[in-house]
């Protein structure tokens, strides 16, 4: 089957980039999304070697270019396209329709930018990169500079608590555990760059003088969110200006809103915590391999599954930054391999077993709900809200991918971006249609309640009625819940 993008949808979807007590990383699971490396495509060039066998300096790697994907998984082709490293302008299809369309709302949900790791490898160097922005580095984008200039004139802005106390933009010389990278801010400027020549120049969404209320801006409360949302947001209305902003703060990862309380997802996820558990148990190659990365750190095997060494090593993979050594040698390729292949095993079962569906579906349907309420109104006529930004994280999309049904999508890259346009049709008023768009790719017909629409109808849009009984019905249906109508009801039911 076809995959979108970097990494499959059900790929690590459980393991949370926050430290969030419902949703954590499996010890010894690790992500998905881990940059895994074959030895046989990146070189080590040699260096100096200290008298006690640590080396002296950082070694740099080689790293190769994403120029065909391959015809088997190749770890290195898919942690490239995670790392999702600025490049040319990438073709996308948003914004195509027949021309007696007209393109009536955009909803947008990213995840956040390039970041510095959560995590630090017991026993083992920081990787030293440089958060500040400048312009003599790579990768750069034009409006960089002005970005930090606009930026810092951002007093006037309306941030609900508490947005107010972080900072717009990232700046400390040596990173902050988490903060956004000169890399992440230049992928969502390229975002809403592209955005703004698709929905505003081509479409004109917006108006020139356009007002606070026609947009919904909302963020959780970490800095690299917001950032990431505002400079998107400024690749989309350069220079705008900061008394029409207002950022909503959510608190929840899964941006549920005052329905986060809901006793059936948890179990759900903690059944799918226990099937990756016992999984993990059956792979002695796999515990063998972190016993040699603990001896390595010299640390106990638990302490090093708990670090998730495999986020630092992701980032020093995306940042071409070498994997650390000590004196009792270095954490390699051989290690990351054998990880991958386990990964492989538990994406398998776990679409086989469909526990984490249930989570998604759970999961997903407080923000789905908000967007068709939005999309009715915007096709009522009103004109609020017709451009909304979601600033996420993984573990935001990846539900929503899988409750959407598609579930070949791959894993949430840095800077993800997933959109739901919303259409009408000008020959008959009356009639509106969805687009869903993951990462510039039109996924319209891959979604489980338009799939079979196609074969019925020759447009290329789905019905809005379609979404609106997906999520006012079908999601409470495919979670099998006899007599659940609702939320609330699928949430609660007992003898789950």
């Amino acid at each position: 089957m076809q995959r979108w993008n970097a990494w499959g949808a059900n790929s690590g979807a459980l393991l949370c980039e926050e430290e969030d007590t419902r949703i954590r990383i499996l010890a010894g699971v690790g992500p998905s999304k881990s940059a895994l490396l074959t030895s046989s495509l990146v070189h080590l060039t040699p260096v100096s070697t200290a008298k006690n066998g640590v080396s002296s300096k950082s070694r740099k790697r080689v790293m190769p270019e994403p120029v065909t994907e391959p015809p088997v998984t190749d770890p290195i082709y898919e942690a490239l396209l995670y790392c999702n490293i600025p490049s040319v302008a990438e073709r996308s299809m948003e914004g195509h329709a027949p021309h007696h369309f007209k393109l009536v709302s955009v909803h947008v949900f990213i995840r956040h930018g390039d970041r510095y790791p959560l995590y630090v490898i017991p026993k083992t160097k920081r990787p030293e990169i440089d958060c500040t922005l400048v312009a003599n580095r790579k990768p750069y984008h034009p409006k960089l500079e002005a970005f930090v200039s606009h930026m810092s004139k951002g007093s006037g802005a309306s941030f609900e608590s508490p947005l107010h106390s972080l900072p717009l933009y990232p700046n400390h010389p040596l990173c902050e555990m988490g903060e956004l990278t000169q890399t992440g801010v230049v992928q969502h400027l390229q975002n809403g760059q592209l955005l703004r020549d698709i929905y505003l120049k081509k479409h004109k969404l917006l108006p020139s003088d356009w007002s606070t209320d026609q947009l919904y801006l909302e963020t959780t409360g970490k800095s690299r969110t917001l950032q990431s949302g505002l400079a998107l947001l400024y690749g989309f209305l350069p220079d705008f200006d900061w008394k029409k902003i207002h950022f909503r703060h959510q608190p929840s990862a899964l941006f549920c809103s005052g329905n986060c309380f809901c006793p059936v997802r948890n179990q759900y996820l903690e059944k799918e915590q226990r099937r990756q558990y016992l999984l993990r148990l059956k792979n002695s190659q796999l515990e063998r391999t972190y016993e040699d990365m603990a001896r390595i750190v010299d640390v106990p095997t638990k302490q090093l599954r708990a670090a998730n060494p495999i986020d630092s090593m992701l980032c020093r993979f995306c940042h071409n930054v070498s994997f650390p050594c000590t004196r009792n040698g270095c954490i390699d390729m051989e290690h990351f391999k054998v990880i991958k292949t386990h990964q492989i095993e538990d994406e398998r079962e776990r679409r086989e077993k469909k526990l984490y569906l249930g989570y998604a579906l759970l999961g997903a349907h407080p923000i789905l709900n908000q967007t068709v309420s939005r999309m009715q109104r915007a096709a009522e006529g009103r004109r609020e809200e017709v451009f909304a930004l979601y600033s996420a994280h993984d573990v935001t999309l990846s539900p929503v991918l899988s409750a959407l049904g598609l579930m070949e999508a791959r894993f949430p890259r840095f800077a993800a971006r997933l959109i739901l346009e919303l259409w009408q049709d000008r020959e008959k008023p009356s009639e509106h249609s969805v687009r869903i768009l993951y990462n510039g790719v039109d996924v319209t017909f891959h979604t489980s309640f338009c799939q079979d629409h196609r074969k019925h109808s020759s447009k290329p849009m789905c019905p809005l009625e379609n979404f609106v009984r997906f999520v006012k019905r079908d999601m409470f249906v495919a979670l099998g819940s006899s007599g659940s109508t609702n939320y609330y009801d699928a949430c609660h039911r007992e003898g789950f």
